[in-house]
C-alpha cells in the first residue's frame, strides 16, 4: 500500500500544471519518500525550470537517508549544467562513483554533457576514458561537447576512432560542423551517412537556416520529397522558416497542404511558424486564416500575427489585434510590444506608439528593454522628431546599442540631417567597427548632400579596417526554383533577355514621369553613369525576370536582403501601373505592395 501511495504521489509531482510551491507541498505529504518519489520531484523541478531546486532536493534526499538509483543522477547532472553549478556537479560525480554507477552509460553520458556544457572538456574526456571509448552514447556526448566549444579536430578525431557508430553519432558530428560554420564538411558527412533518420534531415535544414543558407535548406526539402521522407512537426517548422526567409510561397503552401493531408494538429508552435511564413511571403490574408484556425493560441502566436500585420503596414489592424489579445486574457510580453511599436513606426502613429511605450510597465507589467527604446527612436526619427529621439537615447536606463543609434542614423539619412548624421555615425563606427551597413548609411548621407570628400573618407576607413559592404541581392521564385540576382548581375542564363526587358522598362517608366534619383549612387561620377548604375539594381533585374517569365497579370514577388532604395521604389510604382502587375516586394524592414502606381507604404518607409 505504501508503495502504491508513493507512486501515486510521484505521478502528481510530474503534473505539468503544478507550480513549484505545489510540487514541494506534495512532497511534504509523502511519508518516507523513496527514490522513485525523489526522482519525480527532481524531474518536476527541472520541468518547471528550477534547476537549483532540483539540486537542493537531492541534498534533502541524501539527508533523509533515501538511497539514490541510476535514474537520479542524469537529471542532477542536467540541473548542474543548466545552473552552471560546477562545484555541485563535481560533488555529484563523487556520489556517482561512491554509489557504483560510474559504469552506467546514461549516467556517464549525462556527466560528460554537464562537464562539456560548462567548458570542462578535460574533465569530460577523463570521464569518458574512465569507461573506455567503446560506449557510443558517451562518445556522442563527448563529440557534442568538443563541437560546442570549437574543438573540431578533437571531435573528428574521436569520431574516426569510434569502432561502432550509430545514426546519433553522425547527426552529432553534422550538427557540430554547422555550429562551427563548416557547411561543406557537414554536407560531405551527410552524403556518406550509412543511414539517415528524421533528426539527420532536421540537422541539415536547421544548420542551413542558422547559417542563413535558406536556399540550400529548400534543396534538402526537395530531396526529402523525392525520397518520400515522412515530415515531422519539428522538420515542418524548420522548413517553414526556410520558406519564410526566401519568400517561397508555393513550397509553404505545399507544406500547409501536407499538414492537412496528414491530419497533423496545428498547435501553437507549428501554427506560429505557418503564420510567420505566410506573412513573410506576402499573403497576410492566409496568415490570418491560419491564426484563426489555430486552436490554442500562445502569446508567441499572437505576436507573430501582430508582427505580420506590422510588416505589411497595417498598423490599425495590429493595434486592434493587440487589444483583442488583452480581452482574451493573453498577457503580452516584451516581443508583443516590439511588434506593436514597429507597427506604429511603419504607419507614423507617433502618439499612439509613445502611449504604449510609457504604459508598458505600469499597465501590463512588462519591463522596457533596449529593443523597445530602439523601436521608439525609430518611431520618432522616421516622423522627423530627430532631437526628441536623441534626447530619449540620453535618458535610457541602459547603454544604447548599435540598433538604437542605427535607427537614429537611418532617420538622419531619411531627413537629410548631415550634422547629426555625422555625429551619430562616428559613435556607430566606434561601437560597431565591423558593421558595413553603418558605413554605407553614413556614406549615403554624405553622397545625398554632395559631400564626396567625406564619402571617400568613409570608404578609406572601411578599407583600412578590412570591412566589406554587403552586396544587395534580390530573390524571386519561378517554378519552385529560387533565382537570386545581384546588382549588375550578368551570370543568369537568361541575362540577355532580362536586359532587353530591363532596357525597355527603363525607357517606358522614364517617358511616364520617372526621374532617376541619382542621389542614391555613392560615387562621384557623371549623371548618365549614375542612371546606368541605378538601372541595374538587383530588385529591378528581379522584376524584369518576373515580367519575362510570368503570365500577364500574374503577381510578381521579390525578396531583397537590404532596404529598397528611393529610386527603385518610385520606379516600381510606375512599373506596376504600366505593366498592370501587382508587385510585392519585401525588403529588410517591411513589405511594399505595389499596384496601379501606388504603394501600400504610402511612401513612408
Amino acid at each position: 500500500m505504501h508503495s502504491f501511495i508513493a507512486k501515486s504521489e510521484a505521478s502528481s509531482c510530474l503534473n505539468p500544471q503544478n507550480s513549484l510551491p505545489t510540487l514541494l507541498q506534495i512532497l511534504k505529504h509523502v511519508p518516507q519518500p523513496n527514490a522513485f518519489v525523489w526522482n519525480s520531484v527532481i524531474k518536476g523541478c527541472l520541468h518547471l525550470k528550477h534547476p537549483f531546486e532540483a539540486i537542493l532536493r537531492y541534498e534533502e534526499m541524501v539527508l533523509s537517508g533515501s538511497s539514490p538509483n541510476k535514474y537520479t543522477y542524469p537529471q542532477l547532472f542536467k540541473a548542474c549544467g543548466l545552473e552552471k553549478a560546477i562545484e555541485e556537479g563535481v560533488q555529484i560525480h563523487g556520489h556517482v562513483i561512491k554509489h557504483g554507477f560510474h559504469d552506467d552509460e546514461h549516467v556517464i553520458s549525462a556527466g560528460i554533457q554537464m562537464y562539456a556544457s560548462l567548458g570542462c572538456l578535460v574533465e569530460a574526456r577523463n570521464m569518458l576514458d574512465s569507461i573506455g571509448d567503446s560506449d557510443v552514447v558517451c562518445c556522442n556526448a563527448m563529440i557534442d561537447g568538443y563541437m560546442k566549444f570549437g574543438d573540431v579536430g578533437a571531435a573528428v578525431g574521436l569520431f574516426e576512432l569510434m569502432k561502432e557508430k550509430n545514426v546519433g553519432s553522425w547527426n552529432t558530428i553534422i550538427s557540430g560542423f554547422f555550429t562551427n560554420g563548416m557547411m561543406i564538411e557537414a554536407e560531405d558527412y551527410f552524403k556518406i551517412m550509412p543511414e539517415k533518420d528524421e533528426v539527420s534531415w532536421s540537422a541539415m535544414i536547421d544548420g542551413y537556416n542558422k547559417g542563413g543558407c535558406f536556399k540550400d535548406a529548400l534543396k534538402v526539402f526537395d530531396e526529402m520529397r523525392r525520397e518520400e521522407i515522412k515530415l515531422t512537426k519539428f522538420v515542418l517548422s524548420s522548413l517553414l522558416t526556410s520558406c519564410a526567409n526566401t519568400g517561397a510561397l508555393e513550397q509553404g503552401k505545399w507544406i500547409h497542404g501536407y499538414v492537412k493531408r496528414s491530419r497533423i494538429v496545428l498547435d501553437a508552435v507549428l501554427g506560429t511558424c505557418m503564420i510567420d511564413m505566410y506573412a513573410k511571403c506576402g499573403r497576410i490574408d492566409l496568415a490570418w486564416d491560419v491564426f484563426e484556425r489555430t486552436k490554442r493560441k500562445e502569446v508567441f502566436c499572437w505576436n507573430a500575427m501582430i508582427g505580420g500585420l506590422a510588416m505589411h503596414g497595417r498598423a490599425e489592424d495590429a493595434i486592434e489585434l493587440f487589444l483583442k489579445m488583452e480581452l482574451e486574457n493573453v498577457k503580452p510580453n516584451d516581443v508583443s510590444f516590439i511588434a506593436l511599436l514597429n507597427a506604429c513606426a511603419h504607419a507614423g502613429l507617433v502618439h499612439q506608439g509613445l502611449n504604449y511605450f510609457v504604459s508598458m510597465k505600469r499597465r501590463w507589467g512588462v519591463e522596457t528593454k533596449v529593443e523597445h527604446y530602439g523601436c521608439v527612436v525609430n518611431l520618432l526619427g522616421k516622423a522627423g522628431y530627430l532631437k526628441e529621439a536623441e534626447s530619449l537615447i540620453s535618458t535610457m536606463p541602459m547603454r544604447p546599442n548599435g540598433a538604437v543609434w542605427g535607427a537614429l542614423l537611418g532617420a538622419c539619412r531619411m531627413h537629410g540631417n548631415v550634422e547629426m548624421g555625422e555625429r551619430i555615425g562616428e559613435i556607430l563606427l566606434d561601437l560597431e567597427p565591423e558593421n558595413s551597413g553603418r558605413y554605407t548609411l553614413l556614406s549615403n548621407i554624405y553622397a545625398k548632400a554632395g559631400k564626396w570628400e567625406r564619402v571617400e573618407r568613409v570608404r578609406k576607413v572601411m578599407k583600412e579596417r578590412g570591412v566589406k559592404t554587403i552586396v544587395g541581392k534580390s530573390m524571386i521564385i519561378f517554378k519552385g526554383i529560387v533565382h537570386e540576382f545581384k546588382v549588375g548581375d550578368s551570370c543568369h542564363p537568361q541575362i540577355g533577355e532580362i536586359n532587353q526587358i530591363l532596357e525597355k522598362m527603363v525607357v517606358e517608366i522614364k517617358s511616364n514621369g520617372h526621374q532617376p534619383d541619382t542621389s542614391q549612387v555613392l560615387f562621384d561620377i557623371s549623371e548618365e553613369e549614375k542612371e546606368t548604375a541605378l538601372k541595374y539594381h538587383s530588385e529591378k533585374i528581379a522584376i524584369a525576370f518576373g515580367i519575362l517569365n510570368s503570365e500577364a497579370g500574374e503577381t510578381i514577388r521579390v525578396v531583397k536582403n537590404l532596404r529598397v532604395c528611393e529610386d527603385c521604389h518610385s520606379a516600381t510604382k510606375i512599373i506596376s501601373r504600366l505593366y498592370d502587375r501587382e508587385i510585392i516586394l519585401r525588403d529588410r524592414l517591411r513589405y511594399h505592395h505595389f499596384k496601379n502606381g501606388q504603394c501600400s507604404c504610402k511612401d513612408f518607409w
